[in-house]
């Protein structure tokens, strides 16, 4: 995992992608896409296996963001989360968790 670079933005900016990311309002708390992703098994072992670094990261912005909604405030705009600077940190884990998954189950069904 340590020669993977993390991408960042989608891999096609639109304006209507751009409209919908920051109507979605997870921004302005400071969170990236990755850090609202539904938690199920396979995002529960992604980041499980974040390196401690990214993992320290992401409990930050989201005890930053509790804090926030609980006081019911926003970050001020310049520490928004952009949309081209949004990073798909958990992606590479969580594509290596899918593949883990179904081979595994591939493996179980043969067998």
């Amino acid at each position: 995992m340590s020669s993977y670079i993390a991408r960042k933005g989608p891999l096609v900016f639109s304006n209507l992608g751009k409209w919908a990311y920051n109507l979605s309002g997870f921004n302005q708390y400071g969170l990236h896409r990755d850090d609202c992703l539904y938690e199920n098994e396979d995002v529960t072992e992604a980041i499980r296996r974040l390196p401690r670094k990214l993992y320290d990261e992401r409990n930050y912005r989201v005890m930053r963001a509790l804090h926030l909604s609980m006081t019911k405030t926003i970050l001020p705009k310049e520490q928004w989360t952009k949309y081209e600077d949004d990073v798909k940190y958990l992606e590479p884990y969580l594509k290596e968790v899918v593949q883990e998954r179904e081979e595994r189950e591939e493996w179980n069904k043969n067998h």
